[in-house]
């Protein structure tokens, strides 16, 4: 009975995965987007807690659990420069494995390119 438990759960995580999608964009301070409705202004700082992905033009909201994932991914970033609020003159683009429900993403995974 255990074996069979353990089967049924491993097949129901390798399942949910095998149906996320690979998103990749450009990575923006949600509450900045919600304000100025300028993706262009609005990188992410230190400070940013609310993130959205620019996809081709069209800006998702990430879920909670997408907003820990760019905030930690974010903190161990390799080029981050001296100035903590100022993480990089460039766009911070991103790759998200995730389902996609309305104008939300739920992250699954996140890796900051």
């Amino acid at each position: 009975m255990r074996r069979l438990l353990t089967a049924i759960g491993f097949i129901t995580v390798f399942a949910t995965l095998a149906l996320a999608e690979n998103f990749s964009g450009r990575l923006l301070d949600a509450s900045c987007t919600d304000q100025q409705k300028k993706e262009t202004a609005c990188q992410p700082t230190s400070t940013t807690t609310m993130f959205a992905i620019d996809i081709a033009g069209k800006v998702f909201m990430l879920d909670n659990s997408g907003n820990i994932k760019a905030v930690e991914a974010l903190k161990n970033r390799a080029d981050r420069s001296s100035d903590p609020n100022n993480l990089t003159k460039s766009a911070v683009v991103v790759k998200i494995a995730g389902t996609k429900d309305g104008d939300t993403i739920k992250v699954d995974a996140l890796e900051v390119q």
